[in-house]
């Protein structure tokens, strides 16, 4: 669970400004989505038909009632209704922890999807377009979980959308994802090469991964080469989050949110101490990124 009241941005208009769903896929009914994903024979459309009339209920919920269906079926059903964004768990080789693109109905995706509106109504306010640094003060608060998960609520708005893994030094998101990690952001910073964006199993999502890790990410990353790759990936992608190392590895986060302009802090209730998280909002808040607050992770 993702708790965002310690967020100090204005509160958000729910929905979506800028994607333009498919009036003919909206128009479609469920039941119909559904019979043609599941390849339902007409006996089981009139037996599911005939206990609507006697007992009520939805479609989809009749359908799982009687075996006919599961809730996995329901949500894709939904999703191509909705034109939504959504990836079956296992199918992609994603990992269950993208609860926004497996479960993007669930309890977890609606407080991404909070976290994201206020964020856009904040400091990622497109008067002033800056990347979101995710930083936190140790290993294990759940910098990657937050970013990934920020970065597919982004993509279902429907914008081009970068996710960054600049955490050289421990990097998760292309095991998260499932790609491949043998280029990424170390060789581009050192100019091994030239393009090395994948596309996510997510629409309108594409990775940047880390790399293989160099022994100085530190001095890789303050190149002006790293400022000069964020402002390029703003100018080509409408949402940009990046993935940063822990505080406790040096002031490489720092670093990272400098050039990209806005940063999020990630802690954990219980875990995270009072003192190091301080110490990490005050090194930003002294550096010229837009600070968005704090978010308590308990996943």
């Amino acid at each position: 669970m993702l708790h965002i009241s310690s967020l100090p941005v204005k509160a958000a208009n729910e929905g979506n400004r800028d994607a333009q769903p498919g009036a003919l896929t909206r128009e479609r009914p469920i039941g119909q989505l559904l019979c043609q994903a599941k390849n339902l024979l007409p006996s089981q459309v009139d037996q599911i038909l005939a206990h609507q009339r006697q007992h009520g209920g939805r479609f989809g919920e009749v359908a799982i009632a009687l075996g006919l269906a599961t809730e996995e079926d329901i949500l894709e059903a939904l999703a191509k209704q909705f034109e939504y964004p959504y990836v079956r768990f296992g199918d992609s080789g994603i990992d269950a922890e993208l609860v926004c693109a497996c479960d993007p109905f669930g309890e977890d995706a609606q407080s991404f999807r909070e976290l994201r509106d206020e964020l856009l109504t904040g400091v990622l306010d497109k008067a002033a377009p800056r990347a979101l640094a995710v930083l936190s003060p140790q290993i294990g608060d759940g910098r990657s979980y937050v970013a990934a998960n920020l970065a597919v609520t982004c993509a279902q708005l429907g914008g081009r959308t970068l996710l960054v893994d600049a955490n050289m030094r421990t990097p998760r998101l292309h095991a998260l994802f499932g790609i491949d990690d043998s280029v990424g952001l170390s060789k581009l910073l050192c100019g091994g090469v030239r393009e090395v964006v994948q596309q996510a199993p997510v629409p309108s999502l594409f990775l940047l991964g880390a790399g293989p890790p160099p022994p100085n990410p530190l001095e890789l990353l303050q190149r002006s080469t790293f400022s000069k790759l964020c402002r390029e990936w703003l100018a080509r992608f409408d949402f940009v989050v990046v993935d940063t190392p822990a505080a406790s590895y040096g002031p490489d986060a720092r670093v990272i949110a400098a050039a990209a302009g806005a940063a999020l802090a990630v802690a954990r209730p219980q875990v995270t101490r009072i003192a190091e998280l301080q110490r990490l909002l005050s090194s930003i808040e002294k550096g010229p990124a837009a600070l968005a607050g704090v978010v308590m992770n308990e996943h």
